[in-house]
């Protein structure tokens, strides 16, 4: 497979690090009203270039109120871990779904990366046809398919939501991937450790829980999602459901070692009801069973109740809300983000078991609306949501907005739309925001951006087979 397959795939961690860096990024960009047309941008990431930071290609999707949120590459460094595809292999097509809709599109990067191009429309009625499921959310290139993990069930169903498989090559749905589901029901992100035959799930909540915005009752009530579902592989079943207590609401970002010998991973908890921090635990393998614990919590920061929004106010305090965490890939730095207090954390995780913070930048964020270094008069709204990181871990890609109804909750005033650059030291630790690379106003045409994908690869979408 090796030597037909695409220059981008990378056999080890090491060879994606030493690979030249990114010239691109993806960036998915959705109108709050679900009026205009969803889009795929285009951000010229190329220090070099004349058009550096700056949105150099806008490809429109046919539809609107899509609410394009996740999306990744068809293919992917794991295709060298496995078979079952036909012909030449290509990290060419992106797959993007929208929450919202439940609708799904194809686009070809090939021809021109700077003007992707719709291919394929999935939409609501096949994926709830074939896979039983809606509201798609994450995507992953990986064996016997393409993973699409969806929140909710067909036909207007809350759940059980669940892992929906794509065909590599036509992207036609085959059906849902577990054969069987145990207890669980709510569904959010899926990962792997592909090198131990095991799937990883985390949980969110239903569709009717977060399409209308949060409700300070369903946190209070203890209702969202609070476990880590592992499951075979191969056999497509669960083997291990672990409760991280209902006091720990919202388990979304997994992240798993990318080198494949090793079996531990992290993932990001929102909120905690008991006092409204947010944390970040530790999966690792302890014998035969999968073992969790916490090892990073970031407190809520007191506040002035009158510069809190409704939700917040009778609290007194900004929640930090992990949204996404990000590891790179060389397995060292943890980049964590706070949308709600408007902070990126850096911890060194080379001891996974003992984080240490040793950086951090502060932009927006419910109170701060802190402005970034380019612009020091523009008060900036939201907060770090989605993060991406180089595969050489020398630059961060931050968006801002997490889901137009619950940005209204936490940012009455709207959250806008900026996407920004941070350098890091990967030496001892250090982050520093790039005055060249700040994408804001009306530089998104009046739309909200979220994901961000590199191009050849980045640190939260490759799995790779072997360690070096």
């Amino acid at each position: 497979m090796a030597d037909i397959a695409d220059p981008t795939f990378y056999r080890t961690p090491s060879d994606a690090i030493a690979a030249a860096p990114e010239s691109l990024a993806y960036v998915v960009a959705f109108d709050p009203a679900g009026q205009a047309r969803d889009a795929l941008t285009v951000v010229d990431c190329d220090e070099m270039s004349s058009t550096f930071g700056q949105v150099v290609g806008w490809t429109e999707l046919p539809t609107s109120g899509n609410e394009l949120h996740h999306f990744g590459w068809n293919a992917c460094s794991s295709a060298l871990c496995h078979g079952g595809h036909a012909g030449h292999l290509e990290r060419r097509y992106l797959i993007v779904p929208g929450l919202r809709s439940s609708r799904t599109y194809v686009l070809d990067t090939k021809l021109d990366p700077r003007a992707p191009k719709v291919v394929r429309e999935i939409g609501a009625d096949e994926l709830a046809a074939k896979a039983g499921y809606s509201r798609p959310h994450t995507v992953h290139c990986g064996p016997d398919g393409i993973y699409l993990s969806a929140l909710g069930g067909a036909d207007g169903a809350d759940g059980p939501g669940g892992v929906a498989l794509l065909d590599h090559d036509t992207f036609d749905v085959m059906g849902p991937w577990e054969a069987e589901r145990g207890d669980q029901y709510f569904a959010y992100d899926v990962w792997w450790h592909l090198n131990h035959d095991t799937v990883i799930t985390s949980e969110w909540a239903t569709p009717s829980m977060i399409e209308n915005g949060f409700n300070p009752e369903d946190l209070l009530g203890r209702r969202f999602g609070h476990h880590l579902n592992f499951w075979s592989m191969s056999e497509r079943k669960p083997r291990q459901r672990v409760d991280l207590g209902d006091a720990h609401q919202m388990v979304l970002e997994l992240r798993p070692a990318h080198d494949p010998a090793k079996t531990y991973g992290f993932a990001g908890v929102v909120i905690s009801v008991e006092d409204l921090s947010a944390s970040v635990w530790l999966w690792h393998k302890d014998g035969d069973q999968w073992a969790v614990r916490k090892v990073i919590t970031i407190p809520a920061e007191p506040a002035d109740p009158a510069q809190l929004p409704p939700a917040l106010r009778p609290f007194s305090a900004v929640p930090p809300l992990i949204l996404d965490i990000d590891l790179s890939v060389d397995d060292r730095w943890l980049y964590v983000s706070c949308w709600g207090t408007g902070e990126l954390k850096q911890y060194d995780v080379s001891d996974p078991f003992s984080p240490r913070e040793t950086a951090s930048v502060r932009l927006g964020g419910i109170v701060g609306k802190r402005p970034h270094p380019a612009a020091p008069d523009l008060p900036l709204s939201g907060g770090p949501q989605m993060v991406e990181i180089s595969r050489d871990a020398k630059r961060i890609y931050l968006t801002n907005s997490l889901y137009a109804a619950w940005d209204e909750v936490f940012y009455p005033e709207g959250v806008g739309a900026w996407m920004v650059k941070l350098d890091a030291d990967n030496a001892d630790g250090g982050l520093s925001a790039d005055h060249r690379f700040f994408l804001y106003g009306d530089t998104f045409r009046g739309l909200r951006v979220h994901q961000t994908r590199l191009q050849g690869g980045d640190a939260s979408s490759d799995s790779y087979c072997f360690t070096g």
